[in-house]
């Protein structure tokens, strides 16, 4: 069965209004990203280059993503909540343990703890050291699960961490640890994710066949470590861009549309025969650091972005058109979506439109599996 998720966004304004209707019971779980920093240029995020800068002063006005948590953790009865993701260089894992446990008795036991190991934007800025990020990683889930499930004070002695007689005493709710899900997209990834994860996103599967590439290596890590490979759940954070031809011509021109290819490796567009115009070296996410990278380099970025490569890499088209594109993420073993459309970028009146498109996108989704929605008519935050 499939169950689509919603995002609940941690930027200025905050919208906790919706949570009553995505407590409905259409979604599988609410998402909440935790980021200091947005994907999106400060270059560009200005009246010049886009109508969204009216409303927003900047695209950097995040909230704390474990307090908004913890906030909607106490305002909904029955959905679970996710962080999406946390990583594990800005927080001591001791905090993140107390805090995924604080917020599950706020919850319920319904709150889920997504993790990453980071990415630089957040991180570099800040004078955080991110050398070995995924080794840093694994060993937080290590003190994590140790805090969790020790009894008595802990001692460890770590690459990263050091523990003297350090105490977690309190209990889980209902004597349930939060569940663990984990963003993980290479080798070493996916083996950590097999070992602890409950839940899992990939970090660049950009097409159905890399995902059931990704989840057969996930699963085979779970074997390897004794356990059930089908009790991870398989979901998905898929960007597309809803609209018909008309308006993808429309929404392809726009400079923060355009600015997507931020994230995309050069490795994969040249795999799609394109260029990357930022030369074949750019690693996407992880090569974004929105302060340093000037007007002048994501002006030349611009107009050098083929919007054919951006198709090329994600699911478009109607509704009807990106469900279908979906539906073959699902054969591949994806059981939880989350529809993440874009078009919004290209201004205010293409964001009016795209929580509504997004719906229907998932009505469609689940009619060509045979399944009826869940819950009511419910809201999904584009």
């Amino acid at each position: 069965m499939l169950q689509p998720a919603a995002f609940l966004r941690t930027t200025l304004p905050l919208d906790l209004a919706q949570l009553t209707l995505l407590d409905s019971g259409r979604y599988h779980s609410i998402w909440l990203p935790d980021h200091m920093v947005s994907f999106w240029p400060d270059a560009i995020w200005t009246p010049e280059f886009t109508d969204l800068a009216t409303v927003s002063p900047s695209p950097h006005r995040h909230l704390d993503g474990l307090a908004v948590a913890a906030a909607a953790a106490v305002l909904t009865k029955n959905v679970p909540i996710a962080t999406c993701v946390i990583d594990t260089v800005r927080r001591h894992p001791s905090l993140l343990a107390q805090t995924a446990l604080t917020i599950d008795h706020l919850s319920r036991g319904r709150f889920i703890l997504g993790l990453g190991s980071g990415e630089t934007e957040n991180t570099v800025p800040y004078g955080f050291d991110f050398s070995k990020p995924v080794s840093r990683f694994e060993e937080s889930l290590k003190v994590i699960r140790m805090l969790w499930e020790s009894e008595g004070p802990v001692n460890f002695t770590g690459q990263f961490y050091k523990l003297h007689e350090a105490r977690l005493d309190t209990e889980p709710f209902e004597g349930r640890f939060p569940r663990i899900w984990i963003g993980a997209n290479g080798p070493r990834m996916l083996d950590i994710a097999g070992r602890y994860a409950d839940g899992w996103w990939p970090a660049g599967a950009w097409t159905p066949e890399e995902y059931a590439d990704k989840l057969r290596a996930l699963r085979r890590a779970a074997e390897q470590a004794g356990r059930d490979p089908l009790g991870i759940v398989p979901a998905l954070i898929q960007i597309c861009l809803i609209g018909d031809e008309e308006e993808l011509e429309e929404i392809l021109q726009a400079p923060l549309v355009k600015a997507f290819v931020l994230q995309i490796p050069a490795a994969v567009l040249k795999a799609r025969g394109f260029d990357h115009p930022l030369g074949d070296r750019w690693q996407g996410m992880q090569d974004i650091n929105p302060g340093l990278l000037t007007r002048e380099r994501i002006v030349s970025m611009l107009a050098h972005t083929d919007g054919a490569a951006i198709l090329s890499v994600v699911p478009h088209g109607t509704p009807q058109q990106v469900a279908r594109q979906f539906k073959a993420f699902a054969e591949a073993g994806m059981q939880v979506p989350k529809i993440l459309d874009y078009s919004g970028m290209a201004g205010l009146r293409f964001a009016a439109r795209s929580a509504a498109k997004v719906r229907e996108t998932e009505d469609e989704l689940l009619r060509l599996l045979d399944q009826a929605p869940a819950g009511g008519a419910g809201m999904s935050s584009a």
